[in-house]
């Protein structure tokens, strides 16, 4: 048995109050009003504010005061969002650790793998976090669709009705999916599949520590057959629903795709580290390099696979050169976000070709460790730049709301995932493939 080291409960628990005052913080510091923004901009850094003073002036001449006001409200929208989006891209990424980590495990299930058993209590103590996730994420949904924030445009009054100044015919055209009834009940299916199915099959594989009972076994093949299938089918639709919808008027077929590759690889790459972190522990006695190494090899494959989807929907879209699906791009490769765009690529793709392309460096735990904090930094950018061009526009900025909610979501789940590690024997008996998994080496 595990026991949650008191030390690291004070770290989690120390960053979980850190991240909340942040956060609140955030909220509390974010523009009330037109005139706080135009505050904000005379006092910005003096050059910078000089500028915009200038701009604004320029634009106020240009286009008229009721425009110039126009940019102001559309500047403190920006300026509001800023604490629910980093809340947003925190809540997001940890959840689809957990649910990745979720499909994961299902799919070892599923393929009757062998190697992988021994760590089943490390892939069960992860996706314990879905479910506080699931909540905290509801609630920021929930919040949205009251209005409590502009971080969806398409909920923007008047964007459906014709006689609106907001009317949109684009977004309008698009209806009868965006719409805040269905969007919240099909969330909630979403996130009730994920608890529901990580719920029995936790339950059936403690039954069968004390059973042994070959049923069970069967029981959870079944059950991860069919939450692979309806995970492949959801993930569609949640990955339109909850980030593509932030630009509703882009659309990408590939979109869903890259969105499951880059959560997929940040889940294979928690389960390492944390395999990592308790076999340096001596709690799990049959992990070997061999297993750390097959870890490895899917962190390197799956970052490939992210690689792959990242240059087909680039390339497609941008020498298609169509302009709204162009635009998508435009922020983010040329404009105000150029910098994390480029980052998030070479921590994502060079590093990892750079340094577990060689089969012996997958065997060397430290280096598996230090490959996969920058993934997983480079996963969160990229989580990063799907959602804060969307929400803030050029008004982002990384600091004390975005960092608060950073270590107050990885406090939380810290502390979900060992206490629930903490709860049962890390060695899952009854499995008739156990024995392969205790002697696996190659």
């Amino acid at each position: 048995m595990y026991t949650f080291s008191g030390k690291l409960k004070t770290v989690s628990l120390v960053l979980m109050i850190i991240g909340a005052l942040s956060i609140g913080y955030g909220f509390f510091t974010a523009p009330k009003t037109t005139e706080d923004v135009e505050q904000a901009m005379a006092h910005d850094d003096g050059h910078h504010g000089e500028e915009a003073s200038h701009a604004d002036t320029a634009h106020s001449e240009e286009h008229g005061e009721a425009e110039a006001q126009s940019h102001l409200e559309h500047l403190l929208h920006q300026g509001q969002n800023r604490p629910w989006t980093a809340f947003f891209i925190a809540a997001f990424f940890f959840l689809m650790i957990s649910v990745c980590v979720l499909v994961f495990y299902a799919i070892q299930w599923a393929a009757q793998a062998g190697w992988s058993i021994v760590l089943f209590r490390v892939m069960e103590g992860i996706t314990a976090y879905i479910l506080p996730g699931s909540i905290l994420l509801f609630l920021f949904l929930l919040a949205s669709g009251l209005h409590m924030n502009h971080i969806y445009v398409w909920m923007a009054e008047g964007t459906f009705d014709p006689s609106s100044e907001n009317y949109d015919a684009i977004v309008a055209g698009k209806s009868w999916w965006l719409n805040v009834p269905g969007w919240i009940i099909r969330s909630f299916i979403y996130l009730f599949v994920y608890n529901i199915f990580r719920y029995l099959l936790r339950k059936n594989s403690l039954a069968l520590d004390t059973s042994g009972d070959v049923k069970i076994y069967k029981k959870n093949f079944n059950l991860s057959v069919v939450f692979i299938v309806l995970f492949g089918i959801l993930e569609l639709f949640m990955s339109f629903d909850w980030l593509m919808s932030l630009d509703p008027h882009w659309y990408s077929q590939l979109y869903s795709f890259y969105v499951f590759a880059s959560v997929l690889v940040s889940g294979i790459t928690t389960i390492a580290l944390v395999t990592i972190y308790l076999k340096n522990k001596g709690v799990l006695p049959f992990v070997n390099n061999s297993h750390i190494h097959d870890l490895a090899k899917y962190m390197f494959g799956f970052s490939i696979f992210w690689t792959y989807f990242f240059f087909d929907q680039f390339m497609l879209q941008w020498y298609a050169n169509i302009p709204e699906e162009a635009a998508y791009f435009w922020p983010r490769l040329i404009g105000s976000y150029q910098l994390p765009f480029i980052s998030m690529l070479v921590m994502n793709f060079v590093f990892p070709i750079l340094i577990l392309m060689d089969s012996d460096f997958k065997r060397v735990p430290w280096f598996v460790v230090a490959a996969g904090l920058v993934i997983l930094t480079g996963h969160y950018i990229d989580v990063f730049q799907l959602i804060s061009p969307a929400t803030v526009g050029d008004s982002w900025s990384i600091g004390i709301p975005e960092l608060g909610s950073l270590a107050f979501f990885m406090g939380l789940f810290i502390y979900v995932v060992f206490t629930a590690i903490s709860k049962a024997p890390l060695h899952a008996k009854g499995n008739p493939f156990m024995k392969e998994s205790e002697i696996y080496h190659y």
